[in-house]
């Protein structure tokens, strides 16, 4: 068992040494301080009741291990984990830290964050994750902190963010991110002006597209009526594939309702992108294939026929016995002609072989013409 592993390294460690040389011990508090020792991971000569930690500037990578370890630090309240090599942030990272009121996560290098991630931190107030490479939170990735007071996502990849209406803070920064002010930022938007929260360095909380006049997020010309958004149940937070057809085509209309304009102030146009030329290709080979079908069965008897007719024969050395063999057969089923002159075939036979030897020595072909 893994987790019985762990715990009998940390107790037997504990015993050994149980107080860090770097812990500093109040009345109160236990903090300790363990920034900047390029620690893979998390110390096991932790004391069981250390409430502030810091262990920022590291290498640390928050794995299965580093999750254990954590796990047994149950009255912690404060924990930095800024400046280290953390990339992904799976569900329960932070399962049993019921008491943890401040969490860093800032300077990584955090790309995905599971949906509850968080779970657990029931007393969470303020979450840092500033410069990190967040692309996408799912919409309830912080419902569930219902004591969250301050959220931190500065300077992050963010191009949208689906936020609840239920959801409560008092300070939120957004600065930073390239925000696409579409159909996809207006429950956002809705939610900054609705609600009471402050909008930490606004006027660097702009868009950049398609107003490139830096607009804040929360004055963009984003106009409900126009935003068909699907609705989905609670539990849901994946839209359907037509809602995002629609949310994109209203981006064209909504946002620039004059079109989007040049830096000449002409207009210029979008083009409507369709599947009409793939309609139109298929016809064009259609055609082309029949008519090639069609060419090729009419011409080929012809060919075929001409192929066929069109034949040379060499003529022979024994031209000569084979005309005399029939010549003479033509004169012997003719005994009237034999019976008039028996002179005449042979004088008639020496002009023909005569003509013939001047000759070139081929057949004439009636098909050359």
């Amino acid at each position: 068992n893994m987790k019985l592993f762990w715990l009998v390294i940390w107790a037997g460690t504990l015993f050994l040494n149980p107080v860090a040389a770097d812990c500093n011990i109040t009345s109160q508090t236990i903090a300790c301080e363990e920034s900047g020792k390029n620690l893979f991971n998390i110390p096991l000569n932790l004391f069981p009741n250390v409430t502030k930690l810091s262990l920022k500037n590291n290498k640390i990578t928050l794995e299965d291990h580093d999750k254990e370890i954590l796990g047994h630090l149950i009255n912690l309240t404060e924990l930095h984990l800024n400046g280290n090599n953390i990339t992904v942030l799976c569900n329960n990272s932070f399962y049993n830290l019921k008491k943890l009121i401040t969490l860093d996560m800032s300077n990584n290098s955090i790309s995905t964050v599971h949906k509850a991630a968080f779970a657990g931190l029931n007393q969470l107030s303020v979450l840092n994750l500033s410069y990190n490479m967040i692309a996408q939170l799912d919409s309830d990735t912080f419902t569930s902190l219902e004591s969250l007071t301050v959220l931190n996502l500065q300077y992050n990849f963010l191009k949208y963010l689906h936020i609840k209406s239920s959801f409560k803070l008092i300070k939120i920064v957004l600065a930073g991110n390239p925000w696409i002010c579409s159909c996809d930022l207006l429950d956002l938007q809705t939610w900054l002006t609705a609600s009471n929260v402050t909008l930490e360095n606004e006027s660097n909380t702009t868009c950049t597209f398609p107003n490139m006049e830096k607009v804040s997020i929360k004055m963009a010309a984003i106009q409900p009526a126009d935003c068909k958004i699907e609705k989905t149940p609670l539990g849901n937070s994946v839209t359907s594939t037509a809602a995002v057809n629609l949310r994109s085509s209203a981006l064209i209309t909504v946002l620039t309702p004059n079109n989007i304009t040049g830096n000449n102030g002409t207009r210029a146009e979008l083009p409507l992108v369709g599947k009409s030329w793939t309609f139109l290709a298929g016809v064009l080979g259609f055609v082309l294939g029949t008519t090639l079908l069609i060419f090729t069965a009419v011409k080929c008897p012809a060919w075929y026929h001409y192929l066929i007719s069109y034949r040379h024969r060499r003529l022979e050395e024994n031209y000569s016995e084979m005309f005399e063999r029939e010549f003479s057969a033509d004169m012997s089923s003719s005994p009237s002609v034999l019976s008039t002159s028996s002179e005449e075939p042979i004088v008639i036979f020496e002009k023909v072989r005569a003509c013939r030897d001047e000759e070139d020595g081929f057949i004439e072909d009636k098909y050359i013409d």
